[in-house]
C-alpha cells in the first residue's frame, strides 16, 4: 500500500458525479411513482451497502431511514433479515432482490429470485427497485474505489447539497 491519497474520483470528475447524482434523482421519481415508499427504498439502500462494504453509503442511508422513521432495531435487524420477524414479505422480497444485485457476477438476478419477488412486488415496483440497486450499487463503487472516510458528521442535509453540487466527500 502506497501512503499517498487516492484519486478522488468525485472531486476530480464532478461534472460525472453530477451526471451520476442527477441519476439517482431520476431513480427516485421512478421510485415515488411506483409506489416505493421511503422505508422500503433505504432498507434496500443500506442492505446493499452492508453486503458491499460501503462504510460511507451506510452511514448515508442510516440516517435517511432514521429520518423516515425506521428504527435502529429494525436497522440492525438487516444483516439477519431473513431470521428476522421484524420485515414484511414486500421487504424480503426487496432484500432478495437487492442481494442479487449485489452477486449479480455469480449468477445474475436467478430465475427462482425473479419469480420469488415478481410474485410479491408489482412489475412496476420490481423496475423501481431495480434501478434504486443499480443506482446504489455505482455509488457504492465510487466511496469504496476512492477509500473515502467516513468522518463523523451531522449534517445529511449538507451532503446532500454538495452531492448536487458534485462536492460530495
Amino acid at each position: 500500500m502506497s501512503d499517498h491519497a487516492r484519486v478522488h474520483l468525485s472531486r476530480s470528475a464532478p461534472d460525472a458525479y453530477k451526471t451520476l447524482a442527477a441519476f439517482s434523482k431520476t431513480v427516485g421519481s421512478i421510485a415515488a411513482e411506483a409506489g416505493i415508499e421511503p422505508r422500503l427504498k433505504e432498507l434496500v439502500q443500506i442492505h446493499a451497502s452492508q453486503l458491499n462494504g460501503c462504510a460511507y453509503c451506510v452511514r448515508v442511508h442510516v440516517e435517511r431511514a432514521t429520518a423516515a422513521g425506521i428504527t435502529a432495531d429494525v436497522i440492525a435487524q438487516l444483516p439477519v433479515w431473513r431470521e428476522s420477524g421484524v420485515f414484511t414479505d414486500r421487504e424480503r422480497a426487496a432484500l432478495e432482490l437487492a442481494e442479487a444485485y449485489v452477486y449479480i457476477h455469480e449468477e445474475g438476478v436467478s430465475e427462482e429470485v425473479y419469480d420469488l419477488v415478481g410474485g410479491i412486488l408489482s412489475e412496476p415496483e420490481y423496475v423501481a427497485l431495480s434501478w434504486i440497486l443499480v443506482s446504489i450499487n455505482a455509488f457504492n463503487r465510487v466511496a469504496i474505489a476512492g477509500r473515502y472516510s467516513v468522518p463523523p458528521r451531522d449534517d445529511l442535509a449538507g451532503e446532500d447539497r454538495d452531492a448536487a453540487a458534485g462536492r460530495a466527500w
